[in-house]
């Protein structure tokens, strides 16, 4: 499976409308919809499409047809999502109407050459689970851990600093974490 980091987007236009498709992490999906809402105010149709994976490890699916033909826009950008194996991504596509009437099968192809094409313009990263784990170590330790941290790919959420040391909030994959216990070993406590 793939993802994305940032927003990618590209435009279209078949017989005078224009689709504008914006691929984003899903995580920025609710800000971008409510930015596009205000930036594109003419628009007719924001259409939209996303697949995340939740705490269960299970795709979930959803799309929007804006007042589009039932099917005919949320189901095809879906589609684009789903055949790039894509996950916790979502695409917005702005439409602003060109007078000329596509009909049911002109909408889904042009909706999911807009999809298409802003997959196509995107940086796409591999996509790997992170778990957040708490992990303690001793004052005298702590640079050590930061630097582990950097090396492993392991990402500091917080830190705070208690009576017997510091307490870390890291974030990472399974195996970046294994080799961040293999190197530090008993230099940090896994907290439970």
């Amino acid at each position: 499976m793939k993802t994305v980091e940032t927003i990618f987007s590209d435009t279209i236009e078949i017989k005078g409308s224009k689709f504008i498709a914006h691929l984003m992490p899903i995580g920025m999906f609710e800000s971008e919809m409510e930015r596009l809402r205000d930036l594109h105010p003419k628009a007719v149709h924001l259409v939209s499409a996303s697949r995340s994976l939740n705490e269960f490890d299970q795709i979930v699916e959803s799309s929007s047809d804006d007042g589009e033909p039932k099917g005919t826009s949320g189901k095809p950008t879906l589609s684009v999502l789903q055949g790039h194996e894509l996950i916790n991504a979502a695409i917005i596509t702005v439409r602003y109407f060109g007078g000329t009437k596509l009909g049911p099968g002109g909408l889904v192809r042009a909706y999911a050459d807009a999809a298409n094409a802003a997959y196509a313009n995107a940086e796409l990263l591999s996509y790997e689970k992170l778990f957040v784990c708490t992990i303690e170590c001793n004052y005298s330790t702590v640079s050590m851990v930061e630097y582990e941290c950097v090396q492993q790919n392991i990402y500091i959420i917080s830190k705070e600093f208690g009576i017997n040391g510091a307490i870390f909030l890291v974030e990472g994959t399974t195996e970046n974490f294994e080799k961040l216990f293999n190197v530090l070993g008993r230099t940090i406590t896994k907290v439970e």
